[in-house]
C-alpha cells in the first residue's frame, strides 16, 4: 500500500492522543469505537463525538497550520487504529491506484458530514434550557432511527457532557418529561410519546 500506514491497539479507556501532542496523523478506526473530547477552561471534559469502526479522525488537524492535536481520542472499547501521514495523502501516488483517489474522495465527504455535525453542537450549546437541549437531541435520534422507539448511543453521562449539562440536571429533567407523559425510556432506550409538546420546548 503506498500510504505505508502503521496499526496500533488500543485497550477501553486508554488514551490514544492527547490535546496538545505532536500531531503525526489521521487516524482511522479499524476495530471498535473511540470518544473525541476537548478540555475547556474550566477543565471540565466536553464530548465532542463517538466514532465507530471505519470512522476518521484528524483530519481537520492534518491539513491545518496547526501541528497540535486539538482534541483527545479515547478509547471506548478495545480498538485497532490506522495512522496515516498527511503527506501520503496529499502527495503525488506514483502508483497511480484507485484506492488513494478514493481516499480523498472519502476523506473530503468526512469533512463535510463533520463540518454538519459540528454546526449542531453548536445549536445544542446555544440553548439555553437543559429540556431544549434534550428534546433536540431527541428529535434528532427520532429522525435518525426513522421512529418514535430508538436506542441513544451515549450513556447518560456521556450525553450530559455531549450537551454540556450536569448529569443530575439532565437526569432530573428527563424523569420529569416522563412524568409528563412526553417520553418513556428505561436506560438507553426512549421512545417519543407526544411529539409536539417535545417541539415546543425547541
Amino acid at each position: 500500500m503506498c500510504f505505508r500506514p502503521q496499526i496500533a491497539s488500543f485497550q477501553r479507556k486508554e488514551s490514544i492522543v492527547t490535546e496538545g501532542d505532536r500531531f503525526t496523523g489521521i487516524g482511522i478506526i479499524l476495530e471498535g469505537e473511540v470518544t473525541i473530547a476537548k478540555d475547556n477552561a474550566a477543565g471540565d471534559r466536553v464530548i465532542m463525538a463517538k466514532l465507530k469502526e471505519n470512522s476518521i479522525f484528524g483530519e481537520v488537524f492534518a491539513f491545518s497550520s496547526s501541528d497540535k492535536w486539538g482534541v483527545s481520542v479515547i478509547a471506548t472499547t478495545d480498538c485497532k487504529v490506522m495512522f496515516i501521514t498527511p503527506e501520503k495523502i496529499i502527495g503525488n501516488c506514483r502508483n497511480m491506484c484507485i484506492g488513494h483517489r478514493q481516499l480523498i474522495q472519502n476523506m473530503l465527504r468526512i469533512v463535510s458530514q463533520k463540518a454538519l455535525g459540528l454546526e449542531k453542537k453548536i445549536k445544542y450549546l446555544s440553548m439555553k434550557s437543559i429540556r431544549a437541549k434534550a428534546c433536540a437531541y431527541l428529535l434528532e435520534q427520532r429522525s435518525i432511527a426513522g421512529g418514535d422507539r430508538f436506542m441513544i448511543p451515549m450513556k447518560r453521562n456521556e450525553l450530559a457532557e455531549f450537551l454540556y449539562v450536569s448529569r443530575p440536571s439532565l437526569s432530573r429533567e428527563i424523569i420529569k418529561m416522563k412524568d409528563e407523559g412526553i417520553i418513556d425510556f428505561y436506560r438507553s432506550s426512549f421512545q417519543i410519546i407526544d411529539i409536539e409538546a417535545l417541539k415546543s420546548y425547541i
